[in-house]
């Protein structure tokens, strides 16, 4: 079997994973604070036919060897995590991250980090995705019961929500002139974001690539601050994206008429 037939089954898989990939960020491209996700290649192992610098005869060392490839692979898919677009919204609950870190929502399987800041109220008044999911403040981040944490409530009866650059919540009632102080709410960052485990619904979990979570205040510590009104787009960009998929397009037809060379030179073979 010739083994460019091989060399050329990986490059039509690598290329149809980078296809998958740039097809799912087209996708995304309205989904709230989705993160585009760029495919790594790499080449396979090496067969050394010849190594270079072999000492072959007396000190005459060989200058550059034999080695033959054996075909390319995806050896991962790398998240973007630069900010997308800030848009203007008229829910109060709707909020953005200017800048680095994560929202907190306890979820059925623990603290869960998102970017979507898409929030509104339940029945028991708690700031909450659409998922359902808590959004956690200072005084239940660090709770160890996350799954029952009470989270950031807002009475039934307040007038009007304010949320401040420093993620500070407050509200007013209809017969008070002060704000009332909910909660504040829990910035989280990682010392590398790409290793989070991506969940689906703009969630994310924390692995041991991510490294610990880091709990600060929204505008310190390099954390971003909070936009009230706002909710953050994806970034991805619609033209560069078609750019890849047409170059990804074209790479796998050319691999795939290496295969149909190969299958010709055996054809040849056959009739010798």
């Amino acid at each position: 079997m010739l083994r460019s037939l091989w060399i050329a089954k990986t490059g039509m898989d690598a290329q149809q994973t980078s296809l998958d990939t740039i097809s799912n960020n087209l996708a995304n491209v309205s989904t709230t604070a989705y993160k585009r996700v760029r495919p790594i290649f790499e080449d396979l192992i090496y067969q050394n036919l010849r190594s270079p610098g072999l000492n072959e005869d007396a000190g005459n060392y060989v200058p550059s060897g034999l080695q033959a490839g054996n075909g390319a692979k995806i050896s991962s898919t790398q998240r973007v995590n630069s900010a997308g677009a800030l848009v203007q919204s008229q829910n109060p609950l709707d909020m953005a991250i200017n800048g680095n870190g994560f929202f907190a929502v306890a979820t059925s399987n623990g603290v869960a980090y998102t970017r979507a800041g898409i929030f509104q109220r339940n029945d028991k008044g708690q700031i909450v995705t659409a998922n359902g999911n808590v959004l956690l403040g200072q005084n239940s981040v660090n709770s160890a019961n996350t799954a029952g944490a009470t989270g950031i409530v807002i009475p039934s009866k307040a007038s009007t929500v304010v949320v401040g650059s420093d993620g500070t919540v407050s509200y007013f009632m209809a017969d008070a002139t002060s704000p009332i102080q909910a909660d504040q709410i829990a910035m989280v960052n990682f010392a590398n974001p790409t290793g989070l485990a991506n969940a689906g619904g703009g969630l994310y979990y924390e692995t041991a690539s991510s490294g610990d979570a880091q709990v600060g205040v929204a505008g310190k510590d390099g954390l971003g601050s909070i936009s009230q009104f706002y909710t953050e787009q994806s970034n991805v960009n619609v033209a560069e994206e078609l750019v890849a998929l047409i170059a990804a397009q074209r790479a796998y037809e050319i691999t795939a008429k290496s295969v149909t060379a190969s299958d010709q030179i055996l054809q040849k073979l056959g009739q010798l």
